[in-house]
């Protein structure tokens, strides 16, 4: 009999974490990731409540259509393309889903479907790269393009990361508004309308940031888990919200650095970590409540 040894991944783990922070590009990974969680869940708040929750969804596939174009043009940073392309679609959808025949969920699924696949189509018509399939892994399930960040890509994102967080907190309140009561807002004057337009904006920038992180296919899972999660152990809009944050950066951090130890994908790690802290938090607020 031949007895095979299997090592532990999470042997030494401790000095091993400490040899890997050493690298920048570690180490621009788990502020990035961070970073992204922390946007994700302030807006995924919003989204879950409003319920929009599959928003994100459908211009994670936009944006995958838009990185094929950028792929197949060689743009050195294809940011400058997909983060525009995706601005405007989340505009399009909003306006369109509430003013026409075709509403908000139908809209999402037919821009899903169709930008996923005209994406791929056009990324293997116009191949550029031996790899595609590899390509195309990255690109949806956020593989390794975490690890591999460049020093402009990590600035663009604490750039994004900043406003995203001071639009949230300057209007905190006519966002809380909007959510919880639209029909009231314009009751009363407030432009509901602009601040919707805003919200759709601010899922557009999370969206393209977070496709480094966790892919266009899990996108969704960084932004409602962790709000699935708060909503388990609190009641307050302020309250949710916080410990959404708090929820969201915990998962993306242990995830990262799970997977670094693990050699995991990190998009994966970091939704499964997600989905623990969920469950975690259903049983503690099953407790609670008796």
């Amino acid at each position: 009999m031949v007895l095979i040894a299997v090592q532990n991944p999470f042997t030494n783990a401790f000095p091993r974490l400490q040899k890997y922070l050493q690298y920048d590009f570690v180490r621009n990974a788990v502020i990035v990731g961070v970073l992204i969680a922390l946007c994700s869940s302030l807006i995924g708040v919003v989204l879950v409540l409003k319920r929009f929750s599959f928003i994100g969804d459908g211009l994670s596939h936009v944006a995958f259509g838009a990185m094929a174009i950028a792929a197949v043009m060689n743009l050195t940073n294809n940011t400058y393309l997909v983060l525009p392309v995706t601005v405007i679609s989340a505009v399009l959808l909003l306006r369109t889903g509430q003013n026409t025949k075709i509403k908000g969920d139908a809209m999402v699924a037919m821009i899903s479907v169709a930008t996923l696949a005209f994406g791929y189509l056009i990324m293997n018509i116009f191949s550029t790269s031996s790899n595609l399939s590899g390509d195309v892994c990255t690109t949806l399930f956020g593989s390794t393009s975490i690890l591999t960040l460049t020093p402009q890509d990590v600035r663009i994102c604490m750039v994004l990361s900043i406003v995203v967080v001071a639009v949230f907190v300057l209007f905190y309140h006519k966002i809380f508004a909007v959510t919880f009561d639209e029909v009231f807002c314009k009751a009363t004057g407030m432009r509901a309308e602009l601040y919707n337009l805003l919200i759709a904006i601010v899922v557009a920038v999370i969206i393209v940031l977070a496709m480094n992180l966790v892919g266009s296919l899990l996108i969704s899972a960084l932004v409602i888990f962790p709000a699935l999660s708060s909503m388990r152990l609190f009641r307050s809009f302020r309250a949710v919200t916080i410990g959404s944050a708090v929820i969201s950066v915990i998962g993306a951090f242990i995830g990262i650095l799970l997977s670094i130890l693990a050699g995991t994908p990190v998009g994966s790690t970091i939704v499964a970590m997600d989905v623990v802290l969920f469950f975690v938090c259903f049983f503690v607020g099953a407790v609670k409540r008796g």
